[in-house]
């Protein structure tokens, strides 16, 4: 497959830089359904475009994948907003596609690991519309009291945050291990690292 190829395909299986593209337009999208629609969707456009021009990944294509995916693990780390944190979770995500896509799975396949990780991520994006309009924010650090005074709505927050870290027994979580299982064993490390990042970041938006 051509470089040219591989760029267009990094745009929605993410490669830094080109996966700033993704993270401007979700930022610019305003209405909710067209977000979560967004983070449905994106991915899926990836793993079509690799599969239509079916050639192999070469393994300097899914080591750039995989430092995007802790690159942007790392960024979670720093972030309070739940629309970016989203949006950047997202990114790191879907980077890691790229390993079941080398090893020639079925489109299919892939394609339900891709939703498993983005339902919770769409979900998340409904539930930081309704902190905005409750609160008047989605930051972490300037409300205090969200689990006394909004209850139920905080338990479903939490949920959909431990669903998008791919925590048992979340469907992400068997789409994580399937990436884990297909990873080349020096990759293994990474993947684990990554992981580890995701639930670190929801540990300190959760608190």
């Amino acid at each position: 497959m051509a470089t040219w190829s591989y760029l267009v395909v990094g745009l929605f299986l993410p490669l830094f830089p080109l996966s700033m593209a993704f993270n401007l337009l979700f930022a610019r999208v305003s209405q909710p359904l067209a977000r979560a629609a967004l983070l449905l969707a994106w991915p899926l456009v990836g793993l079509g475009l690799l599969h239509t021009l079916g050639a192999e990944v070469p393994e300097p294509v899914l080591n750039w994948a995989l430092a995007t995916a802790a690159l942007y693990a790392v960024r979670l780390l720093a972030l309070r907003d739940l629309g970016t944190w989203t949006g950047f979770l997202a990114t790191s995500v879907w980077a890691l596609l790229w390993i079941p896509a080398r090893e020639g799975f079925e489109l299919a396949d892939i394609a339900f690991d891709a939703l498993g990780f983005s339902a919770p991520l769409a979900l998340l994006v409904l539930i930081t519309v309704l902190l905005n309009r409750r609160l008047g924010g989605a930051y972490a650090g300037i409300n205090d009291g969200i689990a006394t005074n909004l209850p139920r709505l905080s338990v479903v927050l939490i949920i959909c945050l431990l669903a998008a870290v791919a925590t048992p027994p979340f469907p992400g979580f068997f789409s994580l291990l399937s990436v884990l299982m297909l990873a080349p064993s020096v990759s293994v490390v990474g993947v684990l690292l990554v992981w580890l990042l995701w639930s670190w970041a929801a540990a300190r938006l959760i608190q």
